[in-house]
């Protein structure tokens, strides 16, 4: 059973390397139990590799993992994941509704079958994220937004508590955008969201907190970047545009 903790995530001095490069350096964060985090910064500056430490997919060189007070192995389906949208075979035999109840597996228990709690939690995800009426079509025939849902939905029938999320709108066109923004700030309400995403714009307008990472982590427990900040991030001067007040600040570089 899990245990009500006043942080969902905590991280103190992580290191990680892939083959002797580093990938994070010195990762100190804290995530409360209702935060909605946005993590942006350069490709390559190991965003993904952290939402991975956070699920316990890949252990860190040195440091602490903590989430709701415990190894992320020990936190299991408190923690749900959806990953980058990947390429599949868009032929291949299953449906929305089987892809969605998979995400039971670690409470059913591999080698059990599906009950009738699995069945209406599937259901409950489905209607959560708008599926409901594609259920029984082949997951191959829906459009990328409709798939991130679908993923979105299979994390949340595990009753998650922290739900980690990699660039869920890569691909997805502007409405289902506003839409699936609108369903997290929902979803806020019971569980952490850490959110990785490079759309800025988006980030600025819905999530509350907001940090930048590249190796090292920039986080001040707000949603306001300074400029310097980005710079540090990026490595070079950015391009920033106000929201309501047109204006745009772009050093010579």
């Amino acid at each position: 059973m899990l245990v009500a903790f006043r942080e969902a995530v905590e991280l103190a001095d992580v290191w990680f390397a892939y083959n002797g490069v580093p990938v994070l350096e010195g990762i100190n964060l804290t995530v409360g139990p209702n935060d909605f985090l946005s993590i942006i910064g350069p490709n390559g500056g190991g965003k993904t590799t952290l939402l991975k430490v956070i699920a316990g997919l890949v252990k860190p060189a040195r440091g602490t993992v903590k989430v709701f007070g415990q190894s992320p192995e020990g936190a299991g389906t408190s923690i749900g994941y959806v990953p980058q949208a990947g390429h599949f075979d868009r032929d291949f035999p299953i449906s929305v509704f089987e892809v969605v109840i998979m995400g039971r597996l670690g409470k059913a228990g591999l080698g059990r079958r599906f009950g009738k709690r699995d069945r209406e939690k599937a259901l409950w995800a489905l209607k959560t994220v708008a599926l409901e009426e594609f259920q029984d079509r082949p997951l191959g025939s829906l459009s990328l937004g409709q798939q991130q849902r679908a993923f979105i939905a299979r994390a949340l029938v595990g009753d998650p508590k922290l739900l980690l999320l990699d660039e869920p709108t890569a691909g997805v066109d502007a409405p289902r955008q506003v839409e699936l923004y609108a369903l997290l700030q929902e979803l806020k309400r019971e569980m952490a969201i850490i959110l990785v995403t490079h759309d800025i714009g988006a980030v600025s307008k819905y999530v509350e907190k907001i940090a930048c990472l590249n190796r090292r982590l920039f986080y001040h427990h707000a949603k306001e970047i300074r400029a310097e900040e980005l710079e540090a991030v990026y490595q070079c001067p950015v391009d920033m545009i106000a929201h309501g007040v047109p204006h745009r600040i772009l050093k010579e570089h």
